[in-house]
């Protein structure tokens, strides 16, 4: 049987349409296609995968962006098969539901640690373990924040696998006793295996909704409308971060507990 290296050069290709050679040191995460087209047209870059789960587009600075899409599934998929390039920095731009009266729409999100409640991440470490970011990535993304003139908030988010869970009472009251400042599908679930898999990783949210409030449910309207308010900054902020780091060469280690 081929070792696991050989597997995630095998399918990483095959996941994203990109051949090996193509992906660069500096992988920007997303599950917004439109972000792809955003960043293609920018660098005049070609999008592969097309036909495939995933898409992938890498610019001259040696920056790809990967539509990898929805959930912690393919969230820990797309962790696993970075190991065949091992980049030297992932981060995750995703949107997320703001918890707490101080978090608005529109408001970036740098996550301090994120709460493990969506279960793929137990197949990687047990429970115990935190999901935690690379902080000397958070540290760059902070700065090209500040340099754009947007403010961030940091907290703990919470994430899960339950997409449709507002109307879930017991739910509800679980989450707020656990005073996350925002949810989402992914971020534990990348930092967790990004761990496992000793990749420096980060993540990047972007606030899309307030869901515990009575108007504050995402629909289709309201999220097209922040993504017409705030997706070109979020997108370029993760580039400009991406591009400090090269420019940099600065390494950030791994440690392990």
């Amino acid at each position: 049987m081929p070792d696991r290296l050989a597997i995630a050069r095998d399918w990483l290709p095959r996941y994203t349409g990109m051949p090996l050679d193509r992906f660069g040191d500096f992988i920007l995460l997303t599950n917004f296609y439109g972000y792809v087209e955003s960043f293609a047209e920018e660098f005049d870059a070609p999008i592969h995968g097309l036909d495939r789960p995933m898409q992938a587009v890498t610019n001259r600075q040696g920056v790809t962006l990967i539509n990898f899409g929805i959930g912690t599934a393919n969230a820990a998929t797309i962790m696993d098969l970075l190991i065949a390039r091992h980049p030297r920095g992932v981060l995750f731009l995703g949107k997320c539901g703001g918890l707490k009266q101080s978090t608005e729409i529109g408001h970036f999100i740098l996550p301090i640690a994120a709460i493990r409640g969506e279960g793929t991440s137990d197949g990687y470490f047990p429970p115990q373990v935190p999901a935690l970011p690379s902080f000397k990535l958070h540290k760059l993304v902070s700065e090209k924040i500040l340099d754009r003139g947007h403010d961030y908030r940091t907290g703990v988010v919470y994430t899960t696998n339950r997409r449709m869970w507002e109307h879930d009472e017991q739910f509800v009251r679980r989450l707020e006793g656990m005073t996350p400042i925002a949810v989402d599908m992914e971020t534990a679930t990348l930092f967790i295996v990004g761990h496992a898999n000793e990749i420096a990783r980060g993540a990047l949210l972007l606030v899309s909704d307030l869901p515990l409030t009575p108007t504050g449910i995402k629909t289709e309207a309201s999220d097209r409308e922040v993504t017409s308010r705030w997706a070109r900054d979020h997108l370029a902020i993760g580039i400009e971060a991406m591009q400090a780091l090269e420019i940099s060469g600065e390494p950030i280690k791994h440690f392990r507990y």
